[in-house]
Formats: C-alpha cells, structure tokens, sequence
C-alpha cells in the first residue's frame, strides 16, 4: 500500500509533508519511529504542544508494529491539520501582545530572571535546552534584559 503513496500525493501541501516525512525515514520503508514526529512537525513550521503531537501519533500510529508510523496514515492526517491553520506560529502582532502583557510596567523590555521563570512555570513549561536556546538570542548581551521588540524582529528575520 506504502509503495503507492505517489499516487495520493496530489498538492504542494502534501508533496511538502511527504518529503518532510522521507527525511527521517532511515530505513527507506516509508515509516518514521513516533520520536521523530514532534521534530517533523516543527520542521513544517509548526509550534505544536506535546499534547498536540500526541494526539497525532495516537491518530497516525501503526496498529501492527506500535512505534512506527506510516506515511500513508501521516499524510492525511496532517495534510488537514495543516490545510485547517492548526499549530501555526502566533504572528509578530501577538507576540507583541504577549510580551506587554508580562511587562506590567511598560518598560519595553523584561528581565532574564522574570522570563524564564514564566517561561519554566506557567502554561506548558519550556525544556531547560528550550530555554537556554531562547535565551541566547533574546537577552541583550550588554543589559542582561530581554528588549522584546527587538527580539520579535529578530525572529521574523529568520523566518
């Protein structure tokens, strides 16, 4: 069935998840261990939540061999989510909204400190290694602070 799949591959939609997918298909079988999943999703410049990565190898896994999935159940599945806007990436404008939201006084910038215990405690908790990962382009090198406009504009750079 797997071997087929070029058949079902009928947008550029798909075409981009099918090649994301093959990636990290180590064994040319057209599957991919369930660890890799998170990482393809974002890779498609998705910010999904653990839950959300659950739900779709709970969705996607393989019946047969538990561990596994197959591209001929990941493409459908995720061809809609992503058709359907879901775990897109808050654009600069609520971003902005965010971070005046944790800047009670307006000061246009937010402590290290503060961040990351907000960035550690509330909501779904960042990884240490996410954290640090922010940091180093967040944090001014010179005031230790986080000017976050500067950092927004930082990151629509990269994109």
């Amino acid at each position: 069935m797997d071997q087929d799949i070029s058949l079902l591959i009928t947008s550029d939609l798909e075409k981009k998840i099918s090649d994301c997918f093959l990636i990290f298909d180590h064994h040319g079988n057209k599957t991919v261990d369930v660890r890799e999943i998170g990482t393809i999703i974002r890779y498609l410049g998705c910010v999904p939540s653990e839950d959300e990565i659950n739900e779709i190898i709970s969705a996607t896994e393989s019946e047969d061999s538990s561990g596994t999935i197959t591209l001929s159940k990941f493409l459908p599945h995720v061809t809609q989510l992503l058709a359907e806007h879901k775990m897109e990436a808050a654009s600069p404008e609520k971003l902005l909204e965010a971070f005046k939201v944790l800047d009670v006084d307006g000061k246009g910038y937010l402590t290290k400190e503060y961040m990351s215990k907000v960035m550690m405690q509330d909501g779904e908790p960042f990884t240490q290694e996410e954290l640090d990962e922010m940091m180093s382009s967040a944090v001014d090198a010179q005031t230790g602070r986080i000017p976050y406009e500067y950092y927004i504009n930082s990151l629509m750079v990269d994109v």
